[in-house]
């Protein structure tokens, strides 16, 4: 292959990978380099340009670790994360919507035991949250796994808290017997997501926020059952209508009902003002083999 130009470089870089016994492979290598090539070709890219953005996804990659996926904000910011949950997340209407995953999952969370207070001594106001898990038919799903975590009440998850020794705000319980559960944490609030790196000078380049809108992430997992991964955002909210990643679904938002001091409906004495949370799930059956 000599004497490539602008316009032979695709055909001959669609030759040099086709040897792959790998289908899927084939697949994606030769829509994204087909995509790649057009997009460059389209905006007449220059090699300053070129150069900068090769700068740029090595600074992301400089400051991702266990803690922090630079490269999930990214394609939160981009919308990519989004579409590809719609697209590989299609269920039938009735089940609970699907929404991104979020750079803050940590797998292994602390496991806890329906009724427990899973913030853990993170600072927030003080919710109930009490909900089902049912199948599409209204089956009650007993012992499905509920993984959660949430941010505090200033907007920083436990894995960016390096002083913590201990999580805070997340945890992994299960349904009873009826489906239900419930548990204890404090007010989700809004908060921007990580903006003093690569992703977040992006943003501000691009007259962008990094504001998400209250909420609370959900992964439900149960046999026989499509794994379920999901927000429950805070209605009356600020940023509902422009989420930095996309993930806002009118399905998805619920009421935080604010209470006075007293005895809460697990039968808890609150001796400050407290909210409580009622959210039902719905999964969708997973496709038999």
């Amino acid at each position: 292959m000599i004497d490539i130009d602008e316009w032979t470089i695709t055909s001959a870089t669609l030759k040099a990978q086709g040897g792959t016994a790998d289908a899927r492979l084939k697949t994606v290598m030769d829509s994204l380099v087909r995509h790649l090539h057009d997009f460059a070709r389209e905006v007449q890219l220059t090699e300053a340009e070129w150069s900068h953005g090769i700068d740029f996804l090595t600074r992301v990659g400089r400051i991702t670790d266990d803690k922090r996926q630079e490269f999930i904000l990214l394609s939160d910011v981009l919308g990519l994360s989004t579409l590809v949950t719609a697209q590989c997340n299609r269920r039938p209407t009735g089940c609970t919507e699907a929404t991104v995953f979020g750079p803050f999952y940590v797998p292994d969370a602390p496991k806890y035991q329906n009724g427990d207070d899973i913030s853990n001594g993170a600072h927030g106001m003080p919710c109930l949250v009490r909900g089902s898990v049912r199948g599409i038919q209204g089956e009650r799903i007993a012992d499905a796994r509920i993984d959660v975590w949430q941010s505090d009440d200033e907007g920083f998850y436990d894995v960016q808290r390096p002083e913590l020794s201990s999580a805070q705000g997340r945890g992994q319980l299960s349904t009873r017997e009826d489906g239900r559960f419930d548990f204890r944490s404090i007010v989700a609030v809004p908060y921007p997501i990580p903006h003093d790196g690569p992703v977040g000078q992006l943003l501000e380049q691009l007259g962008r926020h990094p504001w998400r809108p209250a909420h609370l992430h959900f992964m439900i997992q149960a046999p026989g059952y499509e794994t379920l991964i999901t927000h429950v955002f805070r209605s009356g909210g600020t940023y509902l209508d422009s989420d930095a990643v996309f993930g806002v679904r009118s399905s998805l938002i619920a009421e935080w009902k604010r209470h006075e001091p007293g005895v809460a409906p697990d039968g808890t004495h609150m001796d400050e003002p407290f909210y409580t949370l009622d959210y039902d799930f719905v999964l969708n059956k997973a496709p038999r083999d």
